[in-house]
């Protein structure tokens, strides 16, 4: 009994011993001082639970991967930007009045991309619309098709996907398809080998060239990009899964938003993908400009799961790539500047409510101030100690007047954030740590009162099938259940 009693004490001594060394490369390597806190006192205190956690979230050589990505990007806006942005000013024309001067100047030097004119937008809502309008664009390609999730399966959907795919790449037409490496984990070779073997380029993307790093779980890119032709884009908050067609219980159904972009911001969309691209495999995919008249509107589709197209085709876009490598957090900046623009109301839909420290102060001042602040997230959950964390933030959010909505009908997935009646920003980026910090993401800002109108009209249906909680909800909570959301919390740097 001794014996044994003396080998549990000497890998009890080991893990803290191992803790500690951890929590020291936590503290030195971490990239904020609340990530760094949540590690070191987690590593130190619980290091049986958070050393394998902290091998696969924690470490990385992020320094080197940052530098060298951000070299790639700024070479390639140098030498390889679209022409558009040469011959179209980034705030030519962009209504001032409406968004404010300066939060355009900001914008467009944050995200490192212009403000165009000339565009127009539909919103896709729900998973159905999404893939039919993808489909649809797929099928009358004639010249090239760019493909960019950050889950792929090998279910009904993906699928779809991989014939519609191969059957254009027969035709001649160039189908580049990229997926994350750990977004896309169980991705079987099959499905790659199928694709390859009909001509398509196809890779995943890998904090590390050299080989498919399954130890970092961190750095993932999250963006979701189709193209065809350089004449239609589509961005949001859409993978490739039947679970987004809200066929997969008990999440369904499922709600999200993509949109589809026709104009010049095409460009712009397709230049994120080109900087993804040429980091996975060291080149430039050949496809030329969109054609001039890209812009022209489709026929419009009303309806509640469907596609809404407006008219009008002189939209403002800027399209905002943000990642780990960028010099400044464009992300978490992106949010902090359109909350503080808001005069009217800021409304923002979000799969995980994990603010960083910035954004969350943003928001408590624009409520303070009088603006209308809405938040609506998900009241079914998918991840336990997210969702938790999500709650105690939700029921802080409350004693600033913050409005916070629980959707009902099935898991909401959706991106969206609405500015008074301008603004529109549509995309991937969840309002939590990982997006700020820690995923490369893209946002679609649109500047054009009809639209945000549209917006508007599809978000005050969904708070329709919502439900607005109150600070009872927490008081009357049990204290262990309390407890754990506090404790979910320490963890939020780092979720």
């Amino acid at each position: 009994m001794s014996f044994d009693l003396l080998h549990v004490g000497t890998l009890v001594a080991l893990a803290h011993i191992l803790g500690i060394v951890a929590a020291a490369h936590a503290i030195l390597h971490t990239r904020t001082s609340q990530g760094a806190i949540a590690w070191a006192v987690s590593l130190v205190a619980m290091p049986y639970l958070t050393l394998v956690p902290y091998l696969f979230l924690g470490r990385s050589k992020f320094a080197g991967y940052a530098d060298a990505r951000r070299v790639e990007n700024e070479l390639l806006r140098t030498r390889a930007h679209p022409q558009v942005w040469d011959t179209q000013a980034s705030s030519a024309g962009v209504p001032t009045q409406q968004l404010g001067s300066r939060l355009v100047h900001s914008l467009t030097r944050l995200g490192g991309m212009p403000f165009l004119p000339g565009n127009s937008v539909r919103t896709l809502v729900n998973g159905t619309a999404t893939f039919e309008a993808i489909f649809d664009a797929i099928e009358n390609a004639r010249r090239y098709v760019i493909v960019q999730f950050f889950i792929v399966r090998d279910d009904a959907l993906g699928g779809m996907l991989k014939d519609a795919l191969i059957a254009k790449a027969k035709q001649g037409v160039r189908v580049y398809f990229l997926y994350d490496s750990i977004g896309s984990f169980d991705l079987p070779h099959r499905y790659v080998a199928a694709l390859r073997a009909a001509g398509i380029e196809t890779h995943p993307f890998a904090t590390n060239r050299r080989f498919v790093n399954r130890l970092q779980l961190n750095f993932r890119n999250h963006r979701k990009i189709v193209s065809v032709d350089g004449e239609r884009a589509f961005v949001g908050g859409h993978n490739v899964g039947v679970e987004y067609l809200g066929a997969k219980p008990p999440l369904s159904p499922w709600r999200d938003t993509h949109i589809e972009v026709r104009g010049p911001a095409v460009a712009s969309i397709q230049f994120v993908f080109i900087e993804d691209w040429y980091w996975a495999t060291q080149q430039l995919p050949e496809f030329d400009a969109p054609a001039a008249d890209s812009a022209e509107p489709c026929v419009e589709q009303p309806g509640r799961d469907g596609a809404n197209e407006r008219a009008a085709n002189n939209m403002h876009c800027l399209v905002l790539p943000s990642g780990p490598a960028d010099r400044q957090e464009t992300c978490s900046l992106f949010f902090v500047e359109a909350i503080n623009a808001a005069r009217e109301r800021i409304w923002i839909t979000t799969p995980y409510l994990v603010p960083d420290e910035a954004v969350f102060a943003a928001l408590r001042l624009a409520a303070l101030r009088g603006v209308d602040v809405r938040i609506l997230i998900p009241s079914r959950r998918d991840h336990r100690v997210v969702f938790a964390a999500s709650k105690l933030y939700a029921y802080d959010s409350l004693r600033a007047g913050i409005r916070i909505f629980r959707y009902q009908p099935g898991f909401l997935h959706q991106k969206v954030v609405l500015i008074d009646s301008s603004a529109a920003a549509i995309g991937s980026a969840n309002l939590d740590n990982r997006s700020f910090r820690l995923n490369f993401e893209i946002m679609v800002l649109t500047v054009d009162r009809g639209f945000a109108l549209e917006v508007e009209t599809m978000l005050l249906d969904d708070f329709a099938e919502s439900r607005e909680i109150d600070r009872d909800e927490y008081r009357n909570a049990h204290a262990l259940r309390r407890m754990l959301m506090h404790v979910a919390r320490l963890f939020s740097p780092i979720l």
